[in-house]
């Protein structure tokens, strides 16, 4: 007969703890990078198509310009590269598998996504006109950092 289990735990003998506080560091630094985007384009940036349009939002952030993009890109990657440790879900067992495929897919979706909108439509989207060729720095810097998984695999 089988044994009762008392009590869940989070916390695997084999694994490692499913929460730690890195992973919620890491988990920080991403939504913080997102924001950070989402913030100085909605909100902050100037229109491009305005001819007297100054840029909104605190003036440290409208002075920084598209420095703003590598504020947060380097953020949320920072906080995927600090995932990969072996601490986090992300940087053990089949959480590596994960991590290294979804960079490498965003990675390659991203810039396949900048080569199909190049051109007429690149204007509508949000960020990537902002971007124009830097898209494929942000593609392959998402590639690089499934490297980085690719190498805690094992």
């Amino acid at each position: 007969m089988a044994k009762l289990k008392a009590k869940q735990s989070f916390v695997d003998p084999d694994r490692g703890p499913l929460l730690s506080v890195r992973f919620a560091i890491c988990v920080v630094l991403m939504l913080v990078g997102i924001a950070w985007i989402v913030y100085y384009y909605t909100a902050v940036r100037a229109d491009p198509t305005s001819l007297t349009a100054k840029p909104g939002g605190p003036s440290f952030m409208g002075n920084m310009g598209r420095w703003n993009y590598t504020v947060g890109f380097g953020l949320f990657f920072v906080g995927l590269l600090a995932s990969a440790h072996p601490s986090t879900p992300l940087g053990r067992g089949r959480g590596v598998v994960v991590g290294m495929l979804f960079c490498f897919i965003l990675g390659l979706l991203w810039i396949c996504t900048f080569y199909v909108l190049s051109g007429n439509n690149l204007p509508k989207v949000a960020v990537f006109n902002d971007l124009n060729q830097w898209n494929l720095v942000v593609g392959i810097a998402f590639m690089a950092v499934g490297f980085s998984y690719a190498t805690r695999w094992g």
